[in-house]
């Protein structure tokens, strides 16, 4: 972890295989403007429609104030949990410093994930200029606000990282045109997707023998997900590459297909 927390910092993940995988903190310098980005966008749409509501507030002058209190919190609220629950993790803030909220377990957020940091945004912010989630993502060991204490969240830097040539190759496998294993590899759940596309873009990070242990694990995992025996001549790491590949869209001219994967419990 940076000693400075105004920096960015790292969060570690440890994999059930003991496989690490290290992510970017977004320090508060970067947050703090994907926030001023996001709060002059959330003023403006409050504005329109505070201006849409005029005849009401011309019709009750007393409530005029406390209307546009309502309106603002409903609009901010709305703006951070639709924007996150959508785009996995960011609003117009993030996206323009490159910023995401993920889970603390390396996965992208939910409704529910986006709801709860969200929601506790009013107790961050006092008692003025997020003074009290300043201080919280200080002091945190990972950067995180209230909010996201609450909602087991950190907010990271997203890494452009360059997809292995591998995962693009035409695939002499010919995995990649049997419609069996692309339909089975599109019925994975949304964690084991991450999962393997994680494990595709950063594998050249890792240690020899935590890659071999990883791939191992996955190769196996995988075969039981998707009801299908690993072809022999495939190591367990090429093999998790093309579930990965699968995943990526459709590219032109993938090859011609040898021999499938056999289902499990079929015969050799």
């Amino acid at each position: 972890m940076a000693t400075d927390t105004l920096l960015d910092g790292t969060h570690t993940v440890l994999t059930p295989e003991y496989v690490e995988f290290r992510f970017t903190l977004a320090g508060l310098y970067s947050r703090f403007l994907a926030w001023l980005l996001d709060s002059i966008i959330v003023l403006t749409v409050s504005l329109a429609v505070m201006m849409g509501l005029g005849v009401v507030m011309v019709a009750f002058p007393g409530l005029a104030s406390a209307l546009g209190i309502v309106v603002y919190f409903l609009v901010d609220w709305g703006y951070g949990i639709t924007l996150e629950t959508a785009w996995s993790g960011q609003t117009v803030g993030k996206r323009a410093l490159s910023l995401r909220v993920i889970q603390e377990s390396g996965v992208r957020i939910g409704f529910y994930h986006a709801a709860l940091r969200n929601l506790a945004r009013p107790v961050d912010r006092l008692p003025f200029f997020y003074l009290v989630g300043g201080v919280a993502a200080l002091v945190s060991g990972s950067q995180q606000r209230l909010g996201d204490m609450l909602a087991g969240t950190i907010v990271v830097r997203e890494r452009r990282l360059k997809v292995p040539s591998a995962i693009n190759a035409s695939g002499e496998e010919g995995l990649l045109a049997d419609p069996l294993f692309v339909s089975r590899v599109k019925k994975l759940s949304t964690e084991e997707r991450e999962l393997v596309l994680t494990a595709a873009l950063r594998r050249e990070e890792l240690k020899m023998e935590a890659r071999l242990r990883l791939f191992a694990t996955l190769g196996a995992r995988l075969q039981d997900a998707l009801a299908m025996e690993k072809p022999d001549h495939l190591s367990d790491e090429k093999w998790t590459l093309l579930v990965a590949a699968a995943l990526l869209p459709p590219k032109a001219a993938r090859g011609s297909p040898p021999p499938r994967a056999r289902a499990l419990g079929s015969s050799r």
